[in-house]
């Protein structure tokens, strides 16, 4: 063979492969560019509203895994829970973890002089949701995972409630002043880019399958995966477990890593949400936008109990540079 042909021939099958790592992407669905920036950018501002109120995650300060029978919280170094803020007195109060018909329960009573008010929302005559601070002495915590819950206290910008993980009962303390909501400049993202949307096929588990999630503090969790979607990104094909968080969501959850983690993103991976399928017990197809993948708690706060991406959800051989980049030291 001449080698012009050689050459010829070579080129043929350059651009034959080049075309056909093209057509392996999963096609892009955005067809207005310009409206698909305004919508991930509304949804990010909304993200950012969440994380700086008085409820986000900047404003932990503090998380106490409970005994049975009393754990005493104040500034003193003598309390089994012990908090340096100026707010606080030597000890505001206790925490009681009892027994109630075979399950544990917690009730919180605060020593006399101390000021604690329970926090809470009711409807009046007018049928008008109102917010009421009502002071106590002693009173039963509900925690986050009942219906309704979870119940919380305030002692000056301090606010404190039970949470519930696995079992594991736990006190967890905000400070609506907290530095770290008072001070927050933003987080740094990738631009919004439509190659980051894409239209993944969707596989379904019928039933959903429980899976087993790891937290960052080394408990274990099962969530019902619902199924799987599928992307392809230059010649290989990634999937992703989707779950449902809670029964009645309209979107499905999903933890992931990829060749950023660690590097230009947090190293414990990041969340997205996806639609649920119009019909989630059928194979069909599912918009995934990665420029809405954001970081988990624990990038911003110590005292966060993330979730981590099961196994089967590192991506390996792409690095997804899209949504939210590493915050940072904090």
């Amino acid at each position: 063979m001449s080698s012009a042909r050689r050459f010829a021939l070579a080129t043929v099958t350059a651009v034959a492969t080049a075309a056909l790592a093209l057509s392996a992407c999963s096609k892009s669905p955005v067809t207005d560019v310009a409206a698909h920036q305004a919508e991930v950018e509304a949804w990010h501002a909304q993200r950012i509203a969440r994380l700086t109120s008085e409820s986000g995650w900047l404003t932990l300060v503090g998380l106490y895994w409970l005994k049975p029978g009393e754990n005493t919280f104040g500034r003193a170094p003598n309390n089994a829970f012990v908090l340096e803020h100026a707010g606080l007195p030597d000890t505001l109060g206790s925490f009681y973890v009892e027994e109630v018909e075979g399950k544990p329960s917690v009730r919180f009573t605060k020593r006399p002089g101390a000021e604690v008010v329970m926090l809470g929302s009711e409807t009046n005559a007018e049928g008008v949701k109102v917010d009421y601070h009502q002071s106590i002495d002693q009173v039963t915590l509900l925690p986050d995972a009942a219906e309704g819950g979870p119940t919380v206290l305030q002692s000056g910008t301090l606010r404190f409630y039970v949470i519930d993980r696995a079992g594991r009962l736990g006190i967890r303390i905000r400070d609506i002043e907290h530095p770290l909501r008072t001070g927050f400049a933003g987080v740094e993202r990738w631009p919004v880019s439509p190659d980051w949307v894409v239209d993944a096929e969707w596989v379904p588990y019928d039933p959903p399958r429980p899976i087993k999630i790891g937290t960052i503090i080394g408990t274990v969790e099962e969530m019902p995966a619902w199924g799987q979607f599928r992307f392809r990104k230059g010649l290989s094909t990634y999937a992703l477990d989707a779950v449902l968080e809670v029964p009645g969501d309209e979107e499905l959850f999903v933890m992931f890593k990829d060749d950023t983690s660690g590097r230009s993103s947090y190293g414990a991976g990041r969340f997205l949400y996806i639609p649920i399928p119009a019909d989630p017990t059928k194979p069909g197809r599912v918009t995934v936008d990665f420029n809405k993948s954001y970081n988990p708690p624990c990038a911003f706060n110590e005292f966060a109990t993330c979730p981590l991406p099961p196994t089967q959800n590192w991506l390996s051989g792409i690095a997804v540079e899209a949504g939210e980049k590493d915050y940072g030291k904090h």
